[in-house]
Formats: structure tokens, C-alpha cells, sequence
């Protein structure tokens, strides 16, 4: 553990009010471009003759910032939890062919009136140095051509939350939701388990080919991106706009390979035992989420209220300011957390830059990995908490590395009291095994992805038919290798269209890997001493992106560091950790 610095003056969790406006008006809200353009106007227009007025100046760009980010925000939270809604959609469509390209242009500008300024050099440079590299790395990407394509390649993204949150299956003469489908394969019943397994994958494949166009048709986009901007590859260009000043490509498939060394053996030695203790001849895909005593699914709650009142109770045991974040939310009507028809899928924390206040939407189905997915966004939602106070909208933005690592920390710090969840002791026990189980897989699952698209962008003309074959082989370097799917090679090559990431937010995989294993190291060091653990939790959050990614992390006690040796090391905390239960 590194010494305990002093604690941080924490953002409030209970304030419910956006804080006052000191550049747009109070009654100000996004309507139209011609509204907007103005403030746009004025700020680029400004005489700035001293280093408090570039400060000043660089608030009320926060200020107009946060605004629409918030109002973005909104637009996408109201679509993605209903996707049939027309009227949703296009208020979003709206925003993101009609605002977003007409600002694109004024924030180039505002980026250079601030790197031009002969007060640059007056701002603190401990305080601005990661703001200031991250707007002249903004600078050197931008081109004016790109602003139609980002255009289009958002409107294809939604195409595929449309595409996935309508899919349904009929099973038992009911028409379910595939999250909802999913929870059949942890059913004790094999036959139940393969009938689950199946449906779900035929009803993939029956929008595989269009799914196939669409990222094919997102390639070209992004790919024609990177070339604007003068890089080889949309990964390139990638590393530049997400910031990635700590890490190469390079790096990334050395991770690869440490993963592939240390940790896919753990999970093929776990895959045997699975075998084994099911006493099946060979593992089959609809096999792996099955607890292996015969018991029925684990069931934590029953409705989305219930998941809810629960995790605040966790928050508070832990920490009460963490309880009060999750109770603000709830006052707010800031969560949506159950899984219904024509809902997008997956779960997010999305924050709420002016108020303060983030959101989280998720599909729960009464799982235990809703429970975890609720920890996870809760964890973003308290990173949000955390930084509602820092000055610049910049500010309260921090890498993936970062961000996710709040999330999947407080996973594993919360494991202490699930006996909220599961007041059965062999049935605790178990939730924390699988849970456990599911961290290490993180690994394999992350590499699987990561590699995917190093290969997809470096290789942008490829035919459907080389993307999967390139697809089974990186997933059988790394997945089930263990597991037969004699007679359903068919469904293989599709799996990935089933990761979001690869479709609206390209590159953004490789740090929950990274995260995962910062996480293993704040949890043991909160399993030595919790409440130093926790309050150097909260200190690194509460930073935001005033740091870099190695201060933050040192800040938190740990080490941003994805060597084999520092992944073995934590690899097997976790197996000692599970060997405990």
C-alpha cells in the first residue's frame, strides 16, 4: 500500500440541483443550431488579455459543453430504452446530423484559440497538463471532412441497437427477450439448456448477414476516417482520439500473449473440472453457465426495485456516501434496470455532465450477473458522484483504464456483504465462486475481442469470409478449448456480433482487461486493510482526468502494469481467493 494521503473534500451525493449557471441562461435548453450558434460565436470571438480570463474563458466552454453533453445524453437514454419509439430516435438523429456537425467545426476553433493563447503558459501546468495534452492531441486529428462521416457512421451505430433489441424468442409458447432467454442456460435441465442455446443462436443468424453488411459498411467509414487524418488505420488513428499516451499496439498484444499464457490455462483446468463434476463426457457450449452441484439458477431478487433497494444497502454498508449516490439516482428516476421487449441491450452508467447526476439502464432478469452488472454500473455511477465538482467537463471524463476500473473494483469489494442477495451460505458461497470464475474470464474474453479488431482495422478491405475465419481462429486461441461444438460449427463464426463494443464504440475493449486487473490488486489490497483500501478507492476516483493513467492508479495503491509476471501474481490471488470459498 502506498501512504495514506490526505482525504479529498468529496463531491456532494445528495444534491439533487444542477449548480447555477454562470454563462448560458438559466432557462437556456437545446433546441436548434441557430440558438446554439451564438455562445459558439461569442466564445471564439473573445478578447482574452490575462491567464484569469483564459481560465474564465475556459469555464464557460465547460459550462456550454456539459450543456449539450447532458442534452445528448438524454436523447440517447430515452431511445436505447425503447427502440421502437420513432419519435426517440429521431430526437436523437436529430442532435447527431444537426447539432454535432455544425459545433464540430467551432470546437476545432475553440481548440486553437486556447493553444494559440499567449496566456497558455500562465495556467498552472499541474493542474492543466492532462487537458492541455488532450486538446492538442484533438488538433492534430481533426479534419473537416470527417465531420459527415462521424455523421453516418452514428446513424449506422443505432442501426444495430435497433437490429439487436428487437430480437425475441419463442420458448415454452412464450416470446422473451434474449437476456431474458439467456438465463435459461443456467438451468439444471440440460435438454432446457441446449433448446435455449439453439434458439438464441438461430435467431442471430437471422440478422447475421445484415449485421455482416452493416460492420462492413462501418469499416469503410472509419477506416476512410483514419486516412483523412493521415494514419495508416483506423487503429492508429483510434489510439490517438481515445487518448492512449500510456500504451502502444505493441503493448496490447504482448497482454494478449501474457493472457494467453497465464490465464487461459486457469480456465481450461476450470473447464475440466466443470466436466468432471457434471459427470458429461464432453463440455457443449450450453454447459458453461450451469452451476456444477445440480442446483437450480441462482436467484438474488425478484424485480428491478428489489436489485435496487438491495445495492444501496451494499453502498451503505460499505461506505455511506456510496449508499447516497444510489439514493439520489432513485429520487431522480435516473435508473432503468429491467429487460422488456424492444429495449436496447447491454447496461451502462451514462453521466450527466451538468447536473451531475448520472443514469444507469440495464436489462436485468433476476441473474446473478445482473447483480454484478449493477454493482459494476453502480461503481461508474459513484466515479460520477466523485467528480461533479471538478471545474472542467474535460475533467470529469477519465480513460476506460480508469473508468472501469471504479466499475469492476467495486464488484469485488462489495462480494463482503452479499449476503444481502444470498442469505444462504453454501448459496453465497456459490455466487462468489461463479463470480470469481467470471473476473478470470474476463482475460480470454477481452483478448478475443481486442485482437479481433487490431485484425479487422489493419486488414480494412477483407471479405466477409476472411473476417470469420479470422474470428474462429483468434476464438479457439483463446475460448473453450475444452468444449465440443461438433455440429455447430455453423453458429461460430457470428459470435462476436454479439459484442456492442465492436459496433458503437470500436477500440473501447482492451481496458476492461487492464481495468479487471487493477481491480484484482485494489481488492487485495482492501482484503489487508478495508478502510484504507476504500478511501484510496475514492481518492484516485475523485481525480477524474486532472492525472495521468499511472498517477491515478498510484493514487489507488496499485500499479498500471499488464506484465505477465504482475498478471500471474494477481491470476493467482484470485484462485487462492476462490480455493478460501
Amino acid at each position: 500500500m502506498i501512504n495514506a494521503a490526505p482525504e479529498p473534500q468529496l463531491a456532494s451525493a445528495t444534491e439533487t440541483q444542477r449548480p447555477p449557471r454562470q454563462y448560458l441562461p438559466e432557462d437556456f435548453t437545446v433546441t436548434d443550431w441557430t440558438a446554439l450558434e451564438p455562445y459558439f460565436l461569442e466564445l471564439r470571438d473573445r478578447e482574452i488579455n490575462s491567464s484569469e480570463e483564459l481560465e474564465r474563458w475556459l469555464l464557460d466552454r465547460s459550462e456550454l459543453e456539459s450543456v449539450l453533453s447532458e442534452d445528448l445524453a438524454w436523447r440517447y437514454i430515452r431511445m436505447t430504452c425503447d427502440t421502437q419509439d420513432t419519435d426517440r430516435a429521431e430526437a436523437f438523429q436529430y442532435f447527431v446530423s444537426e447539432i454535432e456537425p455544425n459545433v464540430a467545426p467551432y470546437d476545432h476553433a475553440l481548440n486553437e484559440k486556447m493553444m494559440g493563447s499567449d496566456y497558455l503558459g500562465g495556467l498552472d501546468p499541474a493542474r492543466y497538463q492532462v487537458f492541455i495534452r488532450s486538446v492538442r492531441q484533438a488538433l492534430e486529428i481533426y479534419r473537416a471532412e470527417n465531420i459527415p462521416l462521424k455523421t453516418d457512421i452514428s446513424t449506422k451505430q443505432q442501426q444495430y441497437a435497433a437490429t439487436v433489441g428487437a430480437m425475441t424468442v419463442k420458448l415454452d409458447g412464450e416470446e422473451i427477450t434474449l437476456p431474458r432467454a439467456a438465463d435459461r442456460l443456467k438451468n439444471p435441465d440440460r435438454t432446457v439448456r441446449e433448446e435455449a442455446w439453439y434458439a438464441i443462436q438461430a435467431r442471430r443468424q437471422q440478422d447475421a448477414q445484415p449485421l455482416d453488411q452493416l460492420f462492413t459498411e462501418l469499416i469503410q467509414l472509419r477506416h476512410q476516417t483514419a486516412l483523412n487524418a493521415d494514419f495508416a488505420n483506423f487503429r492508429d488513428y483510434m489510439f490517438a482520439a481515445l487518448g492512449r499516451f500510456d500504451y502502444t499496439p505493441e503493448d496490447c498484444f504482448a497482454f494478449h500473449r501474457a493472457i494467453r499464457e497465464t490465464v487461459v490455462p486457469l480456465i481450461d483446468e476450470l473447464d475440466l473440472e466443470r466436466r468432471q463434476d457434471l459427470a458429461l463426457p464432453e463440455l457443449r457450449p450450453w454447459d458453461l453457465d450451469v452451476d456444477v452441484s445440480g442446483k437450480a439458477p441462482l436467484r438474488p431478487f425478484d424485480t428491478g426495485e428489489e436489485l435496487l433497494e438491495k445495492t444501496v444497502t451494499v453502498f451503505q454498508r460499505l461506505d455511506p456516501y456510496l449508499g447516497d449516490c444510489l439514493r439520489t439516482m432513485r429520487h431522480m428516476g435516473h435508473l432503468d434496470l429491467e429487460s422488456r421487449k424492444g429495449k436496447a441491450p447491454g447496461g451502462y452508467n451514462y453521466p450527466l455532465d451538468e447536473t451531475g447526476v448520472p443514469f444507469i439502464f440495464m436489462n436485468a432478469t433476476s441473474s446473478l450477473r445482473d447483480v454484478v452488472t449493477m454493482l459494476h454500473e453502480g461503481g461508474h455511477a459513484v466515479h460520477s458522484f466523485l467528480t461533479r465538482s471538478l471545474p472542467l467537463s474535460a475533467d470529469k471524463h477519465p480513460p476506460s483504464e480508469v473508468a472501469e476500473l471504479a466499475s469492476m473494483s467495486m464488484e469485488l469489494m462489495s462480494m463482503d456483504h452479499w449476503d444481502l442477495f444470498f442469505n444462504d451460505e453454501d448459496e453465497l458461497r456459490r455466487a462468489k465462486k461463479t463470480h470469481l470464475e467470471s473476473v478470470l474470464e474476463t482475460f480470454p474474453w477481452v483478448a478475443t475481442i481486442d485482437k479481433f479488431q487490431h485484425w479487422i482495422y489493419e486488414n480494412p478491405n477483407h471479405s466477409i469470409e476472411q473476417r470469420h475465419n479470422c474470428w474462429v481462429q483468434i476464438f479457439d486461441e483463446f475460448n473453450q478449448r475444452t468444449v465440443s461444438w461438433k455440429g455447430l460449427e455453423r453458429f461460430k463464426p457470428y459470435l462476436w456480433q454479439k459484442q456492442l463494443h465492436l459496433y458503437e464504440v470500436p477500440f473501447y475493449y482492451i481496458e476492461y482487461a487492464m481495468a479487471q486487473l487493477g481491480a484484482i490488486a485494489v481488492w487485495r489490497n482492501f482484503r489487508q486493510n478495508p478502510q484504507e483500501g476504500l478511501a484510496a478507492y475514492k481518492r484516485a476516483l475523485a481525480l477524474g482526468y486532472t492525472a495521468p493513467i499511472g498517477e491515478i492508479y498510484a493514487a489507488a495503491g496499485i500499479r498500471f502494469d499488464f506484465s505477465t509476471s504482475y498478471l500471474r501474481t494477481l491470476a493467482d490471488f484470485v484462485r487462492e481467493e476462490m480455493a478460501k470459498l
